[in-house]
């Protein structure tokens, strides 16, 4: 009976690390619904018929990313994403396109969490809207400040994602009950509907951040082998489609049906939705899940962020040897936690949000850029593997998503506010490939994405959660191998 009850217990240990880890890398992509859908209205100047076909052209396009992904984590199993991909199809330096515009994402998600959950908050306590600069400040130094403690495992932030779906669930169960409002009708071919649908879907493609992220985060999953690796994370590419596409296209469906418009500035879209289709409680329930959630999506960035200039910098401590970065950034406190690094996405981020006063559906029109480089270096780099790997189909899959990811970053940048984001992406990138050169081009600067997560493993509460049956093979650290180069 030894051997059954051992490997039942190993099976439940892997399908409760694959819950934790899906749950966990999708927070960030739920956590976009709370602003993405109101800012795809906005977009559209109000007009609710044309928010249903928006918000399914994102989930579209999004499903192009994530089936790329899915190749992408076939061929990097120990983690790294957009940042190996291309450093391994054109040259590690250009590793740093996507590892700057990863830096300027962590950012923005923090920078725009902690406003959205400000906002979340005062669609429930609207006496605090004169507080609204303050109080998301406050959210910040709070989140920043609970880094000193250590890094919140998945555990945590899959619970997290898991209540807030099943909030958001139970908002959507009355609406079918509820008397429908018919919407102005689509205005026809003449007057621009599929223009204006194109134009404004870039802005709701806020929803796709934090796609990217179980490509790299796998690196945490060291108690897993290669095989293991990739199963998880595509697994987890695919629930997140599945997860964020249905929730997103099921909120817009009740937003379009109840006849929701436009929000005054003291309230939000789900907000709003959430008050029309329920009580008291289960409104005070999902705007304070809304709020939790965001906040956990801006601590992932805060442990992600300064974890990849930790694995940069030069350091006696830890695996990271690179040089590309100063010491004093791979340097950690008592918890393993590299608090300079967090000072540095600290001060940031309070600078980005005193500059968009703490206006969540301002911040949203940088926000879709930075991450969507990221997006085009792994897409160009895997249609490049698929070439040489003489695969026809993947080639063509890999340049259709390639074209909807780039026709979103131009149409996004025909919007002014766009461009800062744009240029802080290329600043960063380009000084992050200035300071590789300069440090003499180390080897593995182009795995530092995967070092950072494989990082993050060691403080993390639920490691444990998968008992081994027999040790495995191909468990080498992946901070280990990002020094062996690539077959």
């Amino acid at each position: 009976m030894t051997q059954p009850t051992s490997r039942a217990a190993w099976l439940h240990g892997r399908t409760a690390l694959l819950i934790a880890f899906a749950f966990s890398v999708m927070a960030d992509p739920v956590s976009s619904v709370a602003y993405a859908i109101e800012a795809a209205l906005r977009a559209l100047d109000g007009n609710l018929a044309l928010l249903l076909p928006a918000m399914a052209a994102v989930v579209a396009v999004v499903g192009l990313v994530v089936a790329s992904y899915h190749q992408l984590v076939a061929r990097f199993p120990e983690g790294g994403g957009s940042a190996a991909a291309a450093g391994g199809a054109f040259g590690e330096g250009f590793s740093f396109i996507p590892m700057g515009a990863l830096v300027v994402d962590f950012v923005l998600t923090i920078s725009i969490s902690v406003s959205a959950g400000s906002s979340a908050i005062i669609s429930y306590l609207p006496a605090l809207a004169p507080h609204r600069l303050g109080l998301a400040l406050g959210l910040l130094l709070i989140v920043a400040g609970l880094m000193w403690f250590g890094h919140l495992g998945r555990a945590v932030f899959a619970l997290l994602t898991i209540v807030f779906v099943g909030t958001a669930v139970a908002v959507l169960l009355p609406v079918p009950g509820m008397p429908a409002v018919d919407p102005a009708p689509v205005v026809g071919l003449t007057h621009g509907a599929p223009l204006a649908v194109a134009l404004a879907f870039p802005v709701a493609m806020a929803l796709a951040t934090g796609i990217e992220a179980p490509s790299s985060a796998i690196a945490q999953l060291a108690q897993l082998d290669d095989a293991g690796r990739r199963s998880f994370g595509r697994w987890a590419l695919w629930l997140t489609l599945g997860i964020v596409g249905t929730l997103t296209l099921a909120l817009t469906a009740a937003v379009v049906r109840l006849g929701i418009q436009v929000p005054h500035e003291d309230t939000t879209l789900v907000a709003e939705l959430a008050r029309a289709a329920d009580g008291h409680g289960l409104f005070a329930a999902f705007q304070a899940t809304t709020a939790l959630l965001l906040l956990s999506a801006a601590s992932s960035s805060f442990q992600a962020g300064p974890g990849l200039l930790k694995a940069l910098a030069r350091s006696e401590h830890g695996a990271s040897r690179h040089g590309v970065l100063p010491a004093v950034l791979g340097r950690t406190n008592a918890h393993h936690v590299p608090m300079v690094g967090v000072g540095v996405f600290l001060v940031a981020s309070a600078v980005v949000v005193m500059l968009a006063g703490a206006r969540d559906q301002s911040l949203v029109l940088f926000y879709a850029v930075s991450v969507f480089v990221s997006f085009l270096m792994g897409l160009l780099a895997m249609a490049r593997f698929s070439h040489l790997d003489r695969r026809p189909g993947w080639v063509a899959l890999n340049l259709v998503a390639a074209v909807a990811v780039a026709f979103t970053l131009v149409s996004n940048l025909m919007r002014p506010a766009a461009l800062g984001s744009l240029a802080a992406t290329a600043v960063v990138a380009g000084g992050l490939y200035w300071a590789w050169v300069r440090a003499g081009r180390p080897r593995g600067a182009a795995l530092a994405v995967a070092e950072a997560e494989a990082g993050e493993a060691q403080q993390d509460d639920a490691a444990d959660a998968l008992p081994a049956p027999e040790p495995s093979q191909d468990a080498e650290p992946v901070a280990a191998r990002a020094h062996r180069g690539r077959r």
